[in-house]
């Protein structure tokens, strides 16, 4: 459950594969709207309804200050190469929003969220826009060597109340308790 008491059931990816993938969805037409959107949701852990409210020259900058739709709290975010160069590649040929489909408008999270699960055919996962975010979290606590710290960060990024809930949320928790049955 996350704190609110609703059950979040998108699943995390694998951060390697996802920025691959989603470098070669840049490509494509049809689908770099998409690969625009993976790219910057796994480097920076914001919501969907944040990500595609920014355009090009926000992520051209070092930083980026937003006010939060959901929290209406305000962070800075320190925008990566990664992140510069999706900028880079469809900023030639384009100006605005990196989110806007190919009938002119941005892109709504509804139609995001179908065609990520077109897109992304994993077995057995629950796909969403949201599952960016989880996927960047999971990089941060896998690169950070599992740690309180880690967690401690995160917790901050996500604006959650305590720890626990950054751990449920990441799916560690079930894991941890996975462990031990499997550890007997």
């Amino acid at each position: 459950m996350s704190a609110k008491g609703l059950k979040t059931t998108a699943d995390y990816l694998d951060y390697e594969k996802m920025m691959f993938k989603a470098s070669n969805m840049l490509n494509d037409e049809k689908s770099k709207v998409i690969g625009a959107y993976i790219i910057v949701a796994i480097n920076t852990g914001l919501r969907c309804g944040d990500v595609i409210k920014l355009t090009l020259n926000d992520l051209r900058q070092d930083t980026l200050t937003i006010t939060e739709g959901k929290t209406k709290k305000t962070k800075t975010i320190a925008i990566n190469d990664k992140i510069k160069d999706m900028v880079n590649k469809i900023g030639k040929y384009q100006e605005g929003s990196p989110f806007i489909t190919q009938k002119g408008t941005v892109i709504s999270i509804q139609h995001l969220n179908l065609m990520l699960k077109k897109l992304i055919k994993e077995k057995g996962l629950n796909i969403s826009s949201h599952s960016m975010r989880k996927t960047f979290g999971r990089r941060v606590y896998f690169q950070n060597n599992e740690s309180e710290k880690a967690l401690m960060y995160l917790m901050d990024l996500f604006n959650h109340s305590s720890m626990a809930i950054t751990k449920k949320y990441l799916g560690i928790r079930q894991e941890e308790l996975n462990n031990i049955y499997l550890n007997l």
